[in-house]
């Protein structure tokens, strides 16, 4: 099939469009560099062997959009991942954000309309549950208790593509909640490319041990944990690669809307990770204790038990593999994509 993939250069995108490449399939990248870069798209290309067309553009301008399912001809799915995705960004720019990701959105769905493509992998994220009432997380856990305006975005576009399916049911869509996506392929040529200082925890401990950062922070030492620092379930961002092309499998079955939360079923305390980066890096991770993040939630981590009935999905790799796999690109690329 040929697929549209917007986003496509970004962290997550990069490691789907090599794994739809290495699928047999035809891919079509669609992305404003915004948050990525061009070189990302190049090794993907070097890795498959063969290389995703590229459009740069912005997915919220409906004229590229339409000039683009009109050069690309009979593109048969699309699998949407142009998204802000920093929760603290989000709560000092929430216009930007509600138009990326809600507006941008709704442009895209208008033109597949247009051109009669129906079938959608949506990139959601397990924040729109919320703090969880109970953990492991199943996909009937109330959801729209959110914090943050991305999580209100995730949960906006969510319901829309519900709403869609509901009313058309030539429209599908696989509507993916990922837990904590980590590492990178592992040939070391693509990985995470967090632009100013990361966000998340694994990217950081890896600018920390690189010496580009002094220490990482622990944001927390209270909370009703084994060692008092949050649990989140980690997941190798190759695995989820492998989840979306499942999804895609799925949405030839004309299922309408489903919800699958993706991630390994485990969860892992703040420590608990950094104790496994000092083993497999032989490392010692300077730290120091902060105090708590507002919004963080105490813990979460997946019931997966869905996603493996629904898509013959599971996860392979465990967090020794996705660290290994983070730091070998973080080694072998100390300056990202600025070669």
């Amino acid at each position: 099939m040929k697929i549209l993939v917007t986003g496509g250069a970004g962290y997550i995108g990069s490691h789907a469009t090599l794994a739809l490449l290495d699928a047999g399939h035809e891919v079509v990248v669609l992305d404003n560099f915004s948050n990525s870069s061009p070189e990302s798209l190049k090794r993907v290309g070097e890795l498959a062997g063969r290389e995703a067309v590229l459009v740069e553009g912005d997915v919220g301008d409906r004229e590229a959009l339409t000039q683009l399912f009109d050069d690309q001809e009979q593109i048969s799915a699309v699998m949407h991942f142009a998204a802000f995705k920093a929760v603290g960004e989000s709560t000092e720019k929430p216009l930007a954000y509600y138009n990326n990701n809600v507006g941008g959105s709704i442009a895209l769905l208008e033109v597949m309309e247009e051109f009669e493509v129906r079938d959608l992998v949506f990139s959601s994220s397990c924040t729109v549950y919320g703090e969880p009432e109970t953990v492991p997380i199943k996909e009937d856990h109330r959801v729209g208790a959110v914090s943050s305006p991305y999580g209100r975005t995730k949960f906006l576009v969510e319901m829309m593509l519900k709403d869609l399916c509901l009313s058309d049911p030539r429209w599908n869509a696989a509507i993916l909640r990922y837990f904590n996506p980590v590492g990178a392929h592992a040939s070391g040529r693509l990985g995470e490319n967090p632009l100013g200082t990361p966000e998340n925890l694994i990217p950081f401990i890896c600018q920390v041990l690189a010496g580009k950062l002094e220490k990482l922070f622990v944001f927390g030492d209270d909370y009703p944990t084994s060692d008092g620092t949050c649990i989140r379930d980690y997941l190798h961002v190759m695995d989820l690669a492998d989840a979306h092309l499942k999804a895609l499998e799925k949405l030839s079955e004309r299922p309408g809307a489903f919800f699958v939360n993706l991630g390994t079923g485990r969860g892992s305390t703040v420590l608990e990770v950094v104790k496994a980066f000092e083993v497999v890096t032989g490392k010692k991770v300077p730290r120091e204790f902060a105090n708590k993040r507002p919004g963080d939630v105490v813990e979460a981590w997946a019931d997966p038990s869905l996603a493996k009935e629904l898509l013959g999905w599971s996860t392979t790799r465990d967090l020794k593999e996705m660290i290994s796999d983070a730091w070998r690109w973080q080694s072998e690329n100390p300056r990202g994509y600025d070669t």
